[in-house]
């Protein structure tokens, strides 16, 4: 799916100063910081071993001027969970008066009605839940966007090397328009195989999702099975 851009055609100036002052910041505090370096660089290994961010091709290190943009990135740890590390890429920095969300459109609010959905997974009194597991990064970003979503890091994680530049391949926490991305990707992927999995997957997906997260409510423990084992081969 492309990046929603607000115009069709986007020129955004160079800011690979801020990525590399963010960068030279970061270096300082993962060599002071044994137990935050071993959290940052396991999050990032995580992210790049899946193919969810690329080392950018060779070919297109010298891409048109002002068709780049770099985003910075620093950690969120989760407060009830220690040593549970987030890597967000800041898509709001600004440089030059610009920045990359403020060329995003955030699209329609596609997310289903929490009451909604709750009271429909009271109807019945057992439960089952699920949850899509990095969600936006299930959505892929076109070929031709990718360059905007660039980031400096260092290859293996040896960051006593030259950084290298890395790109997202899919939507990223961070971006205006990821959530409405993906609220949209997952609801067409459910009418797209409906006929293919079942209209009770399209229904469930479509209906009794809350963003990330499925809830469902059957009356017997067969029924329950019966679900999950028909959900799990979908998936």
């Amino acid at each position: 799916m492309p990046l929603p851009f607000k115009q069709e055609s986007i020129t955004l100036p160079d800011n690979k100063e801020i990525a590399l002052s963010r960068l030279s910041k970061l270096t300082r505090r993962l060599n002071t910081d044994s137990n935050y370096r071993k959290d940052y660089l396991s999050f990032m290994s995580d992210l790049i071993s899946p193919g969810y961010a690329e080392k950018v091709p060779a070919e297109e290190r010298a891409i048109k001027k002002g068709q780049v943009w770099y985003i910075p990135h620093h950690e969120v740890y989760h407060p009830k969970k220690p040593g549970k590390i987030r890597v967000v890429f800041d898509c709001s920095v600004e440089f030059a008066g610009k920045s990359l969300n403020r060329h995003l459109l955030q699209g329609p609010d596609q997310t289903n009605n929490l009451i909604g959905v709750l009271c429909q997974f009271h109807q019945e009194p057992i439960a089952l839940m699920c949850d899509i597991e990095g969600m936006f990064h299930q959505v892929h970003v076109n070929l031709e966007h990718r360059n905007f979503l660039r980031f400096l890091w260092w290859e293996n994680g040896r960051i006593d090397t030259e950084p290298t530049e890395y790109r997202m391949t899919v939507h990223l926490i961070g971006a205006t328009s990821s959530p409405g991305c993906a609220n949209y990707a997952l609801k067409k992927a459910a009418s797209d195989y409906e006929d293919q999995c079942g209209r009770e997957a399209g229904d469930f997906v479509k209906k009794n999702f809350y963003v990330a997260h499925g809830f469902k409510s059957v009356a017997t423990p067969e029924a329950a099975i019966s679900f999950g084992e028909r959900y799990k081969e979908v998936v």
